[in-house]
């Protein structure tokens, strides 16, 4: 497969693109949640507060929208003022998650962009670089360990919300 490609079938992305855009950000926030929430700093989570980002993967037709906002990454709708966003390939975003592919490289040869607060998609790139991309590994969605980490988000929310 080449990493240039598209790979996802664009008759797939065409219908992709007509679905709801709101039910698969509130999704992707909740994923977000589970798998990285809390594994980010807390300088950077200061910085992402109200900003809302999206998330497009081109050749899938499909944007998340999202922000940070009381301790939690939530959906939002479509019509929202957008901070950043950051655009590519579905391919492309697997690549980097794997860490087979730099987001510079991809950056530069216009395969994955940003648009908006230069300041915000620097923040979001060193902090995506510094972490352990183990995080996104198939063994990390194993049903025990996501309903463990569902578990500790819901504690340290009553914990918050306590003190």
């Amino acid at each position: 497969m080449n990493p240039g490609s598209t790979s996802f079938p664009a008759s797939l992305g065409r219908l992709l693109a007509r679905l709801p855009a709101y039910p698969g950000s509130v999704l992707f926030a909740s994923g977000l949640n589970l798998a990285l929430a809390q594994h980010l700093p807390a300088d950077t989570l200061h910085m992402l507060e109200n900003r809302v980002l999206r998330i497009q993967a081109r050749d899938a037709g499909v944007a998340f929208d999202f922000v940070w906002r009381k301790g939690k990454f939530t959906g939002v709708a479509p019509g929202s003022d957008i901070a950043l966003t950051i655009a590519a390939n579905l391919l492309d975003f697997y690549l980097l998650i794997q860490r087979k592919e730099d987001p510079d490289t991809l950056f530069f040869s216009r395969r994955l962009t940003m648009e908006g607060d230069t300041e915000l998609g620097l923040l979001v790139k060193n902090t995506l670089d510094a972490l352990d991309m183990a995080l996104f590994s198939p063994d990390q969605l194993a049903p025990v360990k996501v309903f463990g980490r569902l578990s500790t988000l819901r504690k340290s929310r009553v914990n918050r919300a306590a003190g």
